[in-house]
């Protein structure tokens, strides 16, 4: 999601859930594949660097985690998250997706047999 009026129809006809680092607002999007949203405010962090740095992080967990298909979602930071380590927010954001019920079945791990 990269435009504003995508945002703004996510945050009016969205739904919600919250936690104490991030708050979660999503919908169906009727397309083949999820699409991810990160919003870190001023009051947040101050400075531009410590935000994007949480947002970037945002990003990655969101990539890590197997999502269904057709969602938009979009995670919005609290002031607390700017301080938390990086397992605390993944905890946090993989919260929100499993009580949404977003959270698609791993896949299952590939095993080489001698590869370590």
């Amino acid at each position: 999601m990269r435009r504003p009026s995508e945002f703004q129809a996510l945050r009016e006809r969205g739904n919600s859930r919250t936690h104490l680092l991030v708050v979660l607002r999503f919908t169906p999007n009727g397309l083949p594949h999820a699409r991810f949203g990160f919003i870190v405010g001023r009051s947040v962090a101050k400075q531009a660097v410590a935000r994007n740095r949480l947002r970037r992080r945002m990003r990655e967990v969101a990539r890590r985690t197997p999502v269904k298909p057709g969602w938009d979602l979009l995670f919005i930071a609290r002031s607390r998250a700017a301080g938390a380590a990086f397992d605390d927010l993944r905890a946090a954001m993989r919260d929100l997706e499993r009580r949404a019920g977003l959270l698609a079945e791993p896949a299952a791990e590939v095993t080489v047999e001698g590869v370590s």
